[in-house]
């Protein structure tokens, strides 16, 4: 299977921006990665509340389809919980700013990610993790995509019963899914 994103150069072009503040940094690279990836990047934000393994934190998609997404997630009073255990998904997570704790099962000392770290989570394999007091990321996962959505929603509906961010998450995914659906289709015409 071919995928559209290449991790480097995910990591090289939010390297770049590291100097910049967050409100500047976000949109730096939210517009590099719309110019190395033509007609697929989300450059306005529409940011919503993601409740999941416990952690809260907001999310805006820059990208998505199927088997692959592109977000931007993160809290400025940072937060805790688990990261899910996507079994047919690999996750990395390019740490933008703050420091990120993680742990991995059997683990009796932390891991420690700063700015321009990559955080990999390969598939089938799950951590703990803590943003300490901040922390924001380049998330990158590839996979099927929908397996990863009970984990990402049930928070939302079992424990906060915040139904707005249950229901605007599918409403922002599937907009985009339909979106990178109708340019490969029109790319495929163009053929």
């Amino acid at each position: 299977m071919k995928y559209v994103f290449d991790i480097e150069v995910l990591k090289e072009i939010a390297c770049s921006h590291l100097d910049l503040p967050l409100e500047d940094m976000l949109p730096a690279i939210a517009k590099d990665l719309a110019e190395r990836y033509p007609g697929l990047i989300e450059t306005k934000p529409d940011w919503f509340f993601s409740n999941a393994g416990g952690s809260m934190g907001q999310v805006t998609i820059l990208y998505a389809s199927l088997r692959e997404y592109v977000i931007f997630f993160g809290s400025p009073i940072g937060s805790e919980g688990h990261t899910g255990r996507y079994r047919f998904v690999d996750d990395n997570a390019i740490v933008l700013d703050g420091e990120l704790w993680y742990y991995g099962e059997g683990d009796t000392q932390r891991q420690v990610y700063l700015p321009g770290d990559v955080v990999h989570l390969p598939k089938g394999e799950a951590k703990g993790y803590r943003m300490v007091d901040r922390g924001w990321i380049l998330e990158y996962a590839r996979g099927p995509i929908p397996s990863m959505l009970p984990f990402g929603v049930a928070d939302a509906l079992f424990s906060t019963l915040d139904l707005t961010s249950f229901f605007r998450t599918f409403r922002i995914y599937f907009r985009h899914v339909l979106r990178s659906a109708r340019r490969r289709s029109s790319a495929r015409a163009r053929v």
